[in-house]
């Protein structure tokens, strides 16, 4: 293999196991969930033609040099949104949705940064 296609492989292994992650969480939704995992991808679907939310996610997936602080970023806001929903601070959001926005920004981001070291090798 290329020892450029190798490093590049070996930068963006972060990215790859973002999109699998969110792959295999589909598919093991349908088996075990199908309402809930087809409403969750249903609601990031429609968030998609929210531009704003996807112009963010490749802004961060592009522009931000450490991508761990993006992704480990989202993660613990989503897992922070989440226990203020429990709690009850935020009674018009539902954890669906807000992990639906995860999905969404993760996705993006991971494919723009993807994209940073494609063009990093100038293949």
């Amino acid at each position: 293999m290329n020892d450029q296609l190798k490093t590049m492989l070996l930068k963006a292994k972060l990215n790859f196991a973002i999109l699998g992650s969110i792959l295999i969480i589909a598919v093991l939704g349908k088996f075990i969930n199908p309402e809930l995992t087809n409403s969750i991808f249903v609601t990031a679907d429609q968030l998609v033609s929210d531009l704003y939310i996807v112009f963010i996610a490749i802004t961060l997936g592009a522009f931000v040099p450490n991508f761990k602080l993006v992704a480990f970023g989202s993660i613990a806001t989503f897992i922070g949104a989440t226990i203020l929903i429990q709690i009850g601070v935020f009674t018009y959001l539902t954890t669906e949705y807000v992990f639906s926005v995860l999905i969404v920004v993760l996705g993006f981001a991971s494919i723009a940064n993807l994209y940073r070291h494609y063009r990093e090798f100038g293949l």
